[in-house]
């Protein structure tokens, strides 16, 4: 089954990060938050990847074309060979498809058609991570026999909190409660009919895709009450980074 991974937008907001790399390759922990994300999916058996890429998309490129020469010990012989020493490879398979600079999300979507017809594909954003259960995820997809699933999550709260007794505060909560609406939170589950709701490079996945599959009664709703984290602003970049430095990683399913 194959992942598709949109990592193409600007991610302008990420601007000092941003001006040389694409918001997918900003790295956690030393390796870009793509990596993480492909991580996710590949401990629970889904290795087979689809990138729909944009800006900077040769450093997409360039990275995975290194990334077993780079993390291994090297011999390079007279004629030019390289050798990789005690390498332990992914077993991952990677498509990396330039779906445009200017295409927004639905239309990377609809870019890669031709390699979604075939049947049940992964979808999600390459700027966020969660311990989200892919396997459970699938099943529930399945059981319910829609084109969509979206995977609902609360968003962490962004400021500290007070706790009142009457009027006083009694207590500061430095992590509130997670935010009170659900929102998508990426990890979808699609079904190839999907397609047809996207008309071109234009369509905003979404919205009206969304919006039309919930009309009809085609999204159902994964309620995940676990970690998610985007990285939308350097507010987002450094928590992700102290996270990791601190050993305390939710999102690292993986051993």
């Amino acid at each position: 089954m194959k992942t598709v991974i949109l990592a193409g937008g600007l991610g302008t907001r990420l601007a000092e990060e941003t001006d040389a790399t694409p918001k997918p390759m900003v790295e956690i922990g030393g390796s870009p938050i793509l990596w993480h994300i492909m991580k996710i999916y590949s401990s629970a058996g889904f290795s087979e990847f689809v990138l729909a890429l944009g800006y900077r998309a040769e450093v997409v490129k360039r990275y995975f074309l290194d990334y077993y020469r780079l993390r291994n010990d090297l011999t390079i012989t007279g004629d030019g060979k390289v050798e990789v020493h005690d390498g332990s490879p992914e077993d991952w398979r990677i498509d990396l498809v330039d779906t445009g600079i200017e295409t927004q999300t639905g239309g990377r979507i609809k870019r890669l058609a031709d390699r979604l017809r075939e049947g049940t594909f992964m979808l999600t954003y390459g700027d966020g991570v969660a311990d989200v259960p892919c396997a459970d995820l699938l099943e529930f997809h399945r059981s319910h026999g829609k084109l969509a699933t979206v995977t609902a999550v609360r968003p962490p709260a962004r400021f500290g909190g007070l706790m009142f007794d009457g009027d006083l505060v009694s207590d500061f909560v430095e992590k509130p409660q997670i935010g009170e609406g659900w929102i998508n939170g990426g990890f979808f589950v699609l079904e190839p009919g999907v397609l047809d709701y996207i008309d071109g490079d234009d369509t905003i996945w979404e919205r009206d895709p969304l919006e039309r599959l919930a009309q009809e009664g085609q999204l159902a709703a994964f309620r995940h009450e676990g970690f998610w984290q985007p990285m939308d602003t350097l507010r987002d970049v450094r928590l992700l980074r102290t996270l990791w430095d601190s050993g305390d990683t939710p999102w690292k399913v993986w051993e």
